[in-house]
């Protein structure tokens, strides 16, 4: 978030992209920024969504590999509830 550029033509470009868009000098650039990265076929928000899909895969697995307890396998809704107490298991 800190992105602090010092160098007056960059300057210069964001305001020429900006009064030829209407758009604000930070609108302009991200839009030229997210063109290029299409130009380059980059998707920005591909790296979200994996970074999301492993983290997901990374909690199943842990949950595959996790030894099951003859007694505690859930195959109802009852089996969510403990008989004797009716509390949540």
């Amino acid at each position: 978030m800190g992105l602090n550029i010092k160098n007056e033509h960059v300057h210069d470009l964001a305001r020429q992209a900006a009064a030829a868009t209407g758009k604000s000098q930070t609108a302009a650039i991200e839009e030229a920024l997210t063109r290029l990265l299409a130009d380059l076929e980059i998707d920005p928000e591909q790296r979200h969504v994996t970074a999301k899909v492993d983290r997901v895969q990374s909690v199943v697995r842990a949950y595959l590999d996790t030894p099951t307890d003859a007694g505690r396998c859930i195959e109802r809704v009852e089996d969510l509830f403990d008989e004797r107490t009716g509390l949540p298991r």
